[in-house]
Formats: C-alpha cells, structure tokens, sequence
C-alpha cells in the first residue's frame, strides 16, 4: 500500500511539474488532469471514496473542460516564444521558495511530530454514520451558507464566460 502511494505522489509531483514548465498551454491542462486523478488515488488509498470520485468529476471533469474551453477561445494561431530572464527579484523568490520547502520538509522529517486530538467526528463516527451521510448533513445544515455563496460565485463565471464568448464571436 505505500509503494502505491509512492507511485501516485511521483507520478504527482512530475505531472505539476509539467504543469509548470510546459509551453504548450494544453499540455499544462492535461498535465493537470494527470495530477487531479494521481490526487484521486490518493483519496482512495485514505478511504475516502467519494472525495475522490468528486475530485475526478469536478476537477478533472468539469474545470479542466472550463479551462479547456477559455483556451481555445483566447488563444492565437501564433505560437508565442516567451523568454525566461532571470533578475534579482526572480532570484530571491526562489531562494526564499527554497527556504520555505526547507523548513516544511524538517517540519515533517522530525520524529517528535505526533497526531494532536480527536476532532468532532473521529474514524469511529465517520464509519457508523458514512462519510457521504456526514458530508451531506454538514453541507446543508453548518455549511449551507458558504455553499450557497460558492454555487453564486460558480454562476457569476459561467455567465461570465458565456457574455464574453458571445461578444467575442459577434
């Protein structure tokens, strides 16, 4: 089981790399959807099945499609060549970025790191009531109004796009 995670994390790392350092931005699209499914077997791996089914429908479904369609319609004919120059500023935000891993990685490479307190649903509840039950009734009773304000905001783009496909193609 953790040289199945070892593969999926690899496979992970180097599909966001490719994410990062193709040119072609449809290939950084699909390297993407490499890392959305590597992250989806992941979630399986931590027995959470239907938070891996809905980072597989939504993400690499339904977003990479929305993604997929704004760079077709933005894009040009023209291949660009975008030149790398690497000035002080980009020189101290990779040293600092490096710094950053640096102190993440000691953090979890230290053996003194323990698990803190069981929170409000611990494995035991999840497993009696089912996580897709749980999710649902926090959804919609504790989490009803960040919900609701995230299906206005996923409106407002959509109607977004269209207004400016529309005006694009007359």
């Amino acid at each position: 089981m953790l040289t199945l995670f070892y593969i999926f994390a690899a496979i992970s790392i180097i599909c966001a790399f490719g994410v990062l350092f193709m040119r072609n931005p449809i290939h950084c699209a699909l390297m993407l959807v490499g890392t959305f499914f590597c992250l989806g077997g992941i979630y399986v791996m931590l027995n959470a099945e239907f938070v891996a089914v809905i980072q597989v429908l939504v993400y690499a479904g339904a977003i990479m499609v929305l993604f997929l369609f704004v760079l077709m319609l933005l894009s040009t004919n023209e291949p660009s060549q975008v030149a790398v120059k690497w000035d002080a500023a980009k020189m101290l935000a990779v040293i600092i970025t490096g710094g950053i891993f640096i102190q993440v990685a000691s953090i979890f490479s230290d053996s003194a790191l323990t698990l803190g307190e069981k929170g409000n649903y611990p494995l035991e509840k999840i497993e009696e009531i089912g996580s897709i039950t749980l999710i649902g009734q926090l959804l919609f009773t504790e989490y009803v109004l960040p919900f609701e304000i995230i299906s206005i905001l996923l409106l407002v783009a959509v109607i977004g796009a269209v207004v400016i496909a529309k005006r694009r193609f007359n």
